[in-house]
């Protein structure tokens, strides 16, 4: 969720919590999106070329609710807004039980990743002078085991351990139902390793969960807590935090309440929903962190309940005296609004003197403020009272005056995303030694008193300019301290330094080299001639990358967010990147500079600095669709509320004087285009689209245009599901020949979501038939069709068939070797290969 160079355009969106979508507002009418946070994007730019500084802001998505342009959660839940972990261990155990074909996959990110690599220095594009390392995936969750592994939890790359202090990490969890991890802990009652599932963080790629998880063999095996009779209540729950007592009993805070498992007992209690069990979405309810009160043998436990955008009767904090049997909501006094209280995060000094909490602002975040977090604050005694009284010690003001790089009045200042970055860590022998983590890390030695950034957002704007030592990545979500470190977990993986150096800036080891939890959108390669391989991938708040096979080290020529990708498959330096809402940049020499003038859509056009075309396109989504022609990969397709096609190839340009793109089509007012394909260098073109306002609701719909037979129409969908259509594959030697992949899950579990997952048609989509066959209902995102045979990349690995079955299609798991995690993309490289774009275990490929 880091802002990219596009000198302050953030990343990310506000949106769904992980598969519970709230409900999505209207597309943009048709018109400019002159968003605010837009025309500062433009401003800055501007500054930037005159050589000013630039500052921080938002992209016009962010806010509270996300609409239909950033949807990865509400593909996988339309029509609905929920999805029971339960789908996914079946799904699993489907794929199981499908015979194997083909050989191994092969990882391909296995090197470094530079963040700032030298020579890579496009003064708008690049991480250049960010101060940027080596990085990783988001990491989500930290812990250390009591025979000192660590372990780190990721997004969607599962669980890593380190014997070495995070010098080389192993995956451990790569074979179990989902990959998304929300929490970790270690029971001290037995030293057992706890892994709760489904990420928590309510962004709009946090996934699913399946439940919690326990080893008892340092990670080389896990078993699955709380079953009883074949059911378990947090399979369908996602996890921010797990907590102990010193007799073993167990705690979970999941965003539908807080759960408590005796140490005698394996069964999940229900200790804490006081909006009522069976809220749907369960907002009312979500319990974001849980503390055992030090000194009270574990018969004080404390919580929140607080959902981050709006004011329920429920949010509040919570105590129980009977060792968490039950909670009464408290009266905190002091410095804290109690009508005000959003996400919260608690910790405890070793000696329970201190408690501190990070508490987001429901009201700052609905009216739109640059930062919603109400405040760090303390709480004093022995122990220290959830009900104070509690002393502010840190907000926008104090920290922006640390040293952080988020100035006050910028529109992006400490405590922005204080909905989705927040962690506190409290050295054990110092109650007064604290770590606040938000998109920054601050320290302090005097709990909270004053403050240091410890590691700024990046090193642009601050005085020490060139001479600034290296920061970590933004975006913090894990804190953990042992062996004399601080370490942390964000956006960019996992980095640690002394607990001893109390400094501003600097000191921070990167501890990303294997580390391989990188959260792919899309991957493409390219012949390099006869220097081999280039693969350029689209990635989660780390940017665009490229790959050259046999390299050292892999590049991240672009920052920010990354999307989809087009490679120039007989030219591997010939790249499209794409940013938010449709915005690309293209290269032509690697990656070492990029064209930025070159998108269709409004937002995209600010971002750049541009001032709009009249023509320009308002509802692109927040990933926007971009694919080549299958037999002219000199023409483009994209798409927001309109069909655009680009026939200048690497010659593309769109500026306000003219446009290389051409809008052949309008879907419809408040649709968004999801996916296109096109044949014949853009003479049959078939589009899928998304209206309605999204998720939930009955206004939710989908469709298909196509101009096969000559004229634009929109077909009749009605005999297929009602659901996202994530990819359209057409056959290169046949137009009419087309396959639609719905994403999603089945009315099994999302009422109203039909059945099946891959469509084909033989008639240019006039009629279809179901080749789902055997597929487990599971999530389906791209298809391949190429050499008689179809691949098909879904969230529980990637499936083939013989093409030309019609409705009697048996499909098999593909290769062996690849690790539970979604695919979110599948394509044929130059060599032949297949090259698998994850969610959150890089870019794997196989023979095809």
């Amino acid at each position: 969720m880091r802002r990219s160079r596009v000198w302050g355009a953030t990343v990310s969106t506000v949106v769904a919590m992980s598969i519970m979508i709230p409900a999505a507002g209207a597309a943009t009418s048709r018109g400019h999106a002159h968003g605010a946070g837009a025309r500062e994007q433009a401003r800055n730019h501007a500054l930037k070329v005159k050589g000013g500084t630039p500052t921080a802001t938002h992209t016009p998505d962010d806010g509270d609710l996300a609409d239909q342009q950033a949807s990865y959660a509400n593909e996988r839940t339309a029509p609905g807004t929920s999805l029971s972990g339960q789908a996914l261990i079946e799904a699993a155990a489907a794929a199981k039980r499908l015979p194997k074909s083909g050989g191994s996959w092969q990882e391909l990110t296995t090197v470094p990743y530079n963040a700032n690599p030298s020579n890579f220095t496009d003064p708008f594009w690049s991480n250049a002078g960010s101060g940027f390392s080596i990085v990783g995936g988001r990491t989500t969750a930290l812990v250390q085991t009591p025979n000192g592994d660590w372990f780190a939890g990721t997004a969607d790359g599962g669980v890593w351990r380190s014997s070495d202090q995070g010098q080389h990490w192993t995956p451990t969890f790569d074979s179990m139902p989902t990959l998304s991890i929300g929490a970790l802990g270690v029971n001290p009652a037995d030293g057992s390793l706890w892994v709760g599932t489904g990420e928590s963080n309510t962004s709009q790629d946090s996934y699913a969960g399946t439940g919690v998880y326990r080893s008892t063999d340092h990670g080389a095996s896990y078993q699955r807590v709380g079953d009883v009779s074949g059911s378990n209540p947090l399979v369908s729950r996602t996890v921010f935090q797990l907590a102990f007592d010193a007799s073993g009993n167990a705690y979970a805070a999941t965003n539908d309440g807080l759960w408590r498992m005796a140490s005698t007992s394996n069964t999940w209690t229900d200790v804490l929903e006081p909006a009522g069990p069976g809220i749907s979405p369960p907002y009312p309810n979500q319990a974001t962190t849980v503390a055992v009160v030090p000194g009270t043998g574990g018969a004080d436990v404390i919580a929140t309940v607080a959902w981050r955008s709006a004011d329920y009767p429920t949010n509040g904090f919570y105590m129980s005296t009977d060792h968490g049997l039950t909670f009464t909501k408290q009266a905190p006094t002091g410095a804290i609004d109690p009508t005000d209280i959003g996400r919260t995060t608690f910790a405890y000094s070793a000696d329970g003197t201190k408690l501190y909490a990070i508490v987001e602002s429901p009201n700052a975040l609905g009216a739109g403020a640059e930062s919603v977090m109400q405040g760090v604050f303390v709480s004093s005694g022995s122990p220290a009272s959830v009900n104070g009284p509690w002393t502010l010690i840190g907000d926008e003001n104090i920290f922006a005056a640390s040293g952080s790089a988020l100035p006050v009045g910028s529109g992006y200042s400490p405590g922005v995303q204080a909905w989705y970055n927040q962690d506190i860590a409290v050295d054990p022998a110092d109650p007064s030694h604290v770590y606040v983590g938000l998109e920054e890390v601050f320290e302090s030695t005097n709990a909270g008193s004053s403050w240091v950034t410890a590691s700024p957002y990046w090193n642009y704007g601050l005085a020490c300019g060139a001479s600034c030592p290296n920061v970590t990545h933004p975006d913090q979500h894990a804190m953990l301290i042992a062996n004399g470190k601080i370490v942390i977990g964000n956006d960019g993986g996992v980095y640690s330094r002394p607990l001893s150096d109390t400094q501003q800036y600097g000191d921070w080891t990167d501890l990303n080299n294997t580390l391989r939890s990188l959260q792919y959108y899309d991957a493409r390669a390219g012949s390099l001639q006869h220097k081999g391989i280039a693969v350029w991938g689209g990635l989660q708040d780390n940017g665009t990358s490229v790959l050259s096979l046999g390299s050292s080290q892999m590049n991240e020529p672009a920052g920010g967010d990354g999307f989809m990708v087009i490679v120039d498959p007989q030219n591997g330096n010939r790249s499209v990147g794409e940013y938010t809402n449709g915005t690309m940049y293209m290269t032509t020499d690697g990656g070492h500079s990029f064209a930025p003038y070159i998108s269709p859509t409004c937002v995209a056009q600010e971002t750049v600095g541009l001032p709009p075309r009249d023509d320009c396109d308002p509802a692109a989504r927040f990933v926007t669709p971009l694919a080549p022609d299958v037999q002219n990969k000199n023409v483009w397709i994209t798409g927001g509320e309109d069909v655009w096609v680009d026939k200048a190839g690497w010659n593309t340009s769109c500026t306000p004087s003219a446009c290389s793109w051409t809008p052949v089509f309008d879907t419809g007012s408040g649709h968004a285009v999801t996916a296109v394909a096109s044949t014949g260098g853009g003479a049959t073109i078939y589009a899928a689209w998304v209206g309605g306002g999204g998720n939930p609701g009955p206004s939710f719909s989908s469709g298909i245009a196509t101009n096969y037979g000559g004229t634009w129409h929109q077909l009749n969908v009605s005999s297929l599901p009602n659901r996202y259509v994530a990819g359209v594959t057409v056959d290169p030697n046949n137009p009419a020949h087309v396959y639609a992949v719905y994403n999603g899950y089945s009315r099994r579990w999302i009422p109203g979501g039909g059945v099946g997952h891959v469509f084909e048609s033989w008639n240019g989509g006039s009629s279809w038939t179901d080749i789902s066959g055997n597929l487990p209902d599971i999530a389906s995102d791209a298809l391949v069709l190429a050499h008689g045979k179809l691949a098909l990349a879904t969230d529980a690995g990637a499936f083939t068939a013989s093409a030309g079955q019609g409705a009697s299609t048996t499909w098999s798991v593909l290769g062996s070797g690849l690790p539970n995690a979604s695919i979110n993309d599948l394509t044929v490289g130059p060599d032949g290969n297949l090259y698998a774009a994850t969610h959150g275990r890089g870019i794997w490929r196989i023979a095809f």
